[in-house]
């Protein structure tokens, strides 16, 4: 569990295979309703490796529960060694080639912080062959909620071009703790958006998460001189 409500599942194809993928794609689950009709969910990839050189083996995703919905009691009946029926990879929501910007923002709230954690090799390339700044804005309610913060802490200390910037909108860190910093921010990402002085002409934006936190970021964004090219943008929408 990487929070009260949100599980880490890591997956093989049945087929020994490697899932070679882009970080920031995504794979859609198929199962059925207790009816028979087909559903199926989306969840975005999690593994971090450098698919340049090793495609891995690993499929990683983050499932937040929603109470009394029909993927969330499929993923809390899967016993280790069950399987899942999938496809993908799908989605456009990913670092390209031809950017020349000088930093990125990369911004988040919930499950929505798993692709910038599978693009942490691509960054780190990034960072150190062209000298782009990262600055990683992630929301949660409770430092119980923040997904995956001890790794993005840990990198930001051994990268000094990338910044983890974790915001709290109902309780901060108690002093002393693990997620104590400098860093830390109270309130909502979009509130601390202003402080890292967006601008047109250096800066490229991805939005991924709640709904009403990525309309909110990308009007500010707008508001800055960013134009729409340049925010790039992947709702999460829960869904029973």
């Amino acid at each position: 569990m990487l929070a009260p409500a949100v599980g880490h599942y890591v997956f093989q194809r049945d087929d020994g295979q490697p899932l070679d993928f882009i970080p920031g794609q995504f794979i859609q689950v198929h199962f059925e309703y207790a009816d028979g009709t087909p559903a199926k969910r989306s969840y975005s990839l999690a593994t971090i490796h450098d698919h340049t050189l090793d495609p891995g083996e690993a499929v990683e995703i983050a499932v937040s529960y929603v109470h009394g919905g029909s993927a969330t009691a499929l993923f809390q009946d899967l016993p280790v060694g069950g399987t899942l029926s999938v496809s993908g990879p799908y989605g456009r929501f990913c670092l390209m080639p031809a950017d020349s910007n000088r930093r990125y923002l990369l911004i988040a709230t919930g499950t929505g912080v798993t692709p910038y954690r599978s693009m942490l090799p691509q960054l780190e390339t990034l960072m150190r062959q062209r000298g782009v700044e990262v600055v990683l804005l992630l929301g949660a309610r409770t430092p119980a909620e923040l997904l995956y913060g001890d790794e993005f802490r840990a990198f930001a200390n051994t990268h000094p071009g990338f910044r983890f910037v974790p915001c709290f909108s109902r309780e901060m860190p108690a002093e002393g703790s693990a997620h104590a910093h400098p860093d830390v921010r109270q309130g909502y990402v979009q509130d601390a958006l202003p402080e890292f002085a967006p601008q047109a002409a250096t800066d490229i934006a991805y939005l991924c998460g709640n709904p009403n936190m990525v309309d909110a970021c990308f009007e500010a964004l707008k508001g800055f001189g960013l134009g729409v090219p340049q925010i790039r943008r992947e709702k999460y929408v829960s869904s029973k």
